[in-house]
């Protein structure tokens, strides 16, 4: 095989504006803000990654995630890109505390690496155990916090677009919060409904709010992190509580890290887990999905406030893996101009991976 010499690499911030504040109970995103990396190689041929940064979420900062990057953007001139692994090993201690940094640096490599060999960026992973390549599949849609003529609107709007699953942000004003469930499902009343808390809860006033939803005859199929992420003890007495029941308790702020899965597995405080590459990076992710499947815990794939740059990556990743129950990467459609375009997302929230190009097929020019 070719050698991939990289001659360049750069970080920048790039922003773009939203179509509106992304709103969850512990804070809000007004535009987005995010650390892009681009490396050339000898011939040219480029790769690019993203950081997302999240700081009411994860504490990391755009200053960390960008000198981070530059860091290593010094350090990587002359090196071979062909084995991505082996160069993101050695510069992870770089990354300590900073995953969205070490998710845009492991994204560059290995979208280099594909475009390199002309193969997809999916192409570098493997199908997780027991599970097959699916191409195709459909993103839920966030209906974020808000009044009640908000959550009104955007289901009426996504609704029409051809949505089939709504991904409710609730843990605010609960009495509120209640309203905008009901009201979306009255909207879309076949749709999926997954409701994601952002540790807005404690363990009885979750409870409390699902009955209030079943007097109702509404039964989430997914509930996502109702409890502070610490509350182990919370979280699996909602998962033993409701076990059986047909709604999967989801952990994503407790799991960011392959030993907080493994910690989840061992307490069976969950039987789902949402992955995002922004919270334990691209390789870390692949070992989550592989301990999620060995233990028979669902998965969920979701994102920050992503572009369409790394969007498009965790779809190729989730195209081949084939082990997501659920798909949550909506957020290009907050976005507005370019940065919202993915080749392989149409206006439903619908992926289709089936011949994909080269690499991820999103381009960002920083050099």
């Amino acid at each position: 095989m070719d050698h991939i010499i990289i001659r360049h690499a750069h970080a920048a911030v790039i922003t773009a504006p939203l179509n509106t504040p992304f709103r969850i109970a512990t804070g809000q995103h007004d535009q987005l803000e995010n650390v892009f990396f681009q490396l050339k190689a000898h011939d040219g041929t480029c790769g690019y990654g993203e950081a997302a940064v999240a700081s009411h979420i994860t504490g990391e900062t755009v200053e960390q995630t960008l000198a981070n990057l530059q860091k290593a953007a010094t350090q990587l001139a002359g090196r071979n890109g062909n084995d991505p692994v082996e160069l993101i090993e050695e510069f992870r201690p770089l990354f300590v505390g900073n995953h969205a940094a070490l998710a845009a640096f492991e994204m560059a490599l290995f979208d280099l690496a594909s475009r390199s060999r002309g193969i997809p960026f999916g192409a570098l992973f493997s199908a997780a155990p027991g599970c097959a390549a699916r191409p195709r599949f459909q993103s839920d849609i966030t209906i974020v916090i808000g009044s009640l003529e908000e959550a009104e609107t955007a289901a009426r709007h996504y609704a029409g677009q051809g949505f089939t699953a709504f991904k409710i942000k609730v843990g605010k004003d609960h009495e509120l919060d209640l309203q905008r469930v009901l009201a979306v499902k009255r909207i879309a009343p076949d749709s999926c409904l997954v409701l994601d808390a952002n540790m807005g809860f404690d363990a009885t006033g979750m409870r409390r709010f699902l009955q209030q939803l079943e007097q109702h005859g509404i039964r989430p199929d997914l509930l996502e992190q109702p409890v502070p992420k610490g509350d182990w003890d919370g979280l699996a007495a909602i998962t033993r509580e409701f076990a059986g029941s047909g709604m999967l308790i989801c952990a994503d702020e407790s799991v960011g890290s392959l030993a907080a899965a493994e910690l989840a597995v061992a307490l069976k405080a969950v039987n789902a887990i949402n992955i995002k590459f922004m919270k334990s990076g691209i390789t870390e992710s692949v070992r989550i999905a592989e301990l999620a499947c060995r233990n028979n815990i669902k998965l969920m794939l979701g994102a920050m406030m992503e572009s369409s740059l790394a969007i498009t990556a965790a779809a190729h990743f989730a195209a081949t893996l084939g082990c997501f129950e659920v798909i949550d990467l909506d957020t290009t459609f907050f976005i507005n101009g370019p940065l919202s375009r993915s080749p392989y997302l149409d206006q439903s929230g619908r992926f289709d991976l089936g011949a994909p190009g080269p690499g991820i097929g999103v381009a960002l020019k920083l050099l």
